[in-house]
C-alpha cells in the first residue's frame, strides 16, 4: 500500500533445529541494542516501527548478565519512549517479563487473541510457589494473562481476533487481518504530532499500576 515500515520481531523457529539457532526465542544484549539501532535508523528516515513479540524472556544465562543484559533492555525502554515516529507492538504469541517488555513500548500495543503477556511466565511461576512446573495451570490463572485481562486491565490497548482453532491454523488471513490493523493504527497515529504521540505514549505507561481510590 505504499506505507513502507520498519518490522522488528522475535523468531523461536518451528523444529528443534531451527530453535536452538534461535536460542528458543530468549534474546541476549546485542539483540536488543540490534533492535534499537534498526528503530533509530527507522526514526532518522521518518518509518513508522512495528514489532512483533513471542518470547518467553530474555536470555538469563550469566555470560548475559556479564555483556550487559539489563542495561541493555533498560535503554531500549527509555528509548523507545522517546521516538518520534508512530511505533505499534504485537504480541503473536508469548509475551513473557523485559524480554517481552524490551520492545514493546509503543503507542499502540495490541495482543494475538490466544496470546498471552505477563512479567513472568505461568512454568516459572509455578516452579518458585510451589517449588514445581505441577501447578503452571493455577499460576496462569492467577497472573490473569490473557488477552482479555490485559485489555481489561488498560495494559493493552487491543486485542486482534485470529482464525478458529488460533493464528497458526489460517496463516495468510492472520497476516491479512494483522494487515489491516496496523494500516488502521498508522492511520491514526500518523493524524497526530510527534509530541503529543510522546506525551501520550509516556502518559498510557506511567498510568499502569496507578489504583485510584
Amino acid at each position: 500500500d505504499g506505507h513502507p515500515v520498519m518490522f522488528v520481531g522475535q523468531q523461536k523457529g518451528h523444529n528443534t533445529k531451527q530453535r536452538q539457532f534461535r536460542n528458543f526465542g530468549m534474546p541476549n544484549p546485542e539483540d536488543y541494542r540490534k533492535a534499537l539501532r534498526l528503530m533509530k535508523l527507522a526514526e532518522k528516515f521518518g518509518k513508522p516501527i512495528v514489532t512483533l513479540i513471542d518470547t518467553p524472556g530474555a536470555f538469563p544465562g550469566l555470560e548475559a548478565e556479564e555483556r550487559g543484559q539489563g542495561e541493555a533492555i533498560a535503554r531500549n525502554l527509555k528509548e523507545m519512549f522517546l521516538l518520534k515516529v508512530p511505533v505499534i507492538c504485537i504480541i503473536i504469541g508469548e509475551g513473557a517479563s523485559g524480554g517481552a517488555l524490551g520492545i514493546a513500548i509503543g503507542d499502540r500495543v495490541l495482543m494475538l487473541e490466544n496470546t498471552w503477556y505477563s512479567v513472568i511466565s505461568p512454568e516459572s511461576c509455578s516452579s518458585i510457589l510451589w517449588r514445581s512446573w505441577n501447578y503452571k495451570e493455577q499460576a496462569a490463572e492467577a497472573l490473569r494473562l490473557t488477552a482479555t485481562d490485559m485489555l481489561g486491565a488498560k495494559l493493552v490497548d487491543g486485542i486482534v481476533k485470529e482464525p478458529l482453532g488460533g493464528a497458526h491454523t489460517d496463516a495468510p488471513r492472520m497476516i491479512q487481518a494483522l494487515r489491516k490493523t496496523i494500516l488502521k493504527t498508522l492511520d491514526e497515529l500518523e493524524a497526530l504530532p510527534h509530541e503529543e504521540r510522546i506525551s501520550q505514549r509516556i502518559d498510557k505507561f506511567s498510568a499502569m499500576g496507578v489504583v485510584l481510590e
